[in-house]
């Protein structure tokens, strides 16, 4: 059962931030450092990729965990409101999917960074080297970044 009322926990939720999470910052910045240029939640293309390197014909996705259902020790699950919460998620991960597929259909290259691949990650700059090594070399349609031995 959850320690606050449904009101509260209302209120509590809706003030999670969809923009410009640690996370992404974290990659904006590191990408820049390395001299990338991008636009943030471009409108133009399917799903407002968190960041999208048009030279690079490359849209990086950074999902948080729990919004999207990501199987590893961030997402905890709920504890109330189950039903809702669940088809929720089932949403979200069916409109990433679909967007993933417009942006590939596009043209682009879809890179999806998991928040746990930064969070729970002991060596942060290692992962970005490897983010920016996919992106300059380009060999995939579609990459994941998640961390798979937490």
């Amino acid at each position: 059962m959850d320690c606050f009322k449904a009101e509260d926990r209302s209120i509590i939720m809706s003030h999670i931030k969809g923009r410009d999470t640690r996370v992404e910052v974290l990659i904006r910045r590191f990408l820049f450092a390395f001299g990338y240029r991008y636009r943030k939640y471009d409108k133009r293309y399917p799903g407002h990729p968190d960041i999208l390197l048009p030279k690079y014909k490359t849209a990086i996705y950074v999902n948080g965990c729990f919004w999207h259902g990501h199987d590893c020790r961030l997402n905890r699950g709920v504890k109330s409101n189950n039903r809702f919460w669940e088809e929720k998620i089932r949403r979200n991960r069916a409109r990433d999917e679909r967007n993933h597929r417009d942006m590939i259909a596009l043209g682009f290259r879809v890179i999806v960074v998991w928040e746990c691949a930064v969070r729970l990650n002991s060596d942060v700059p290692s992962f970005l080297l490897s983010l920016e090594e996919e992106i300059r070399k380009g060999r995939n349609t579609y990459v994941e970044f998640p961390i798979t031995q937490l």
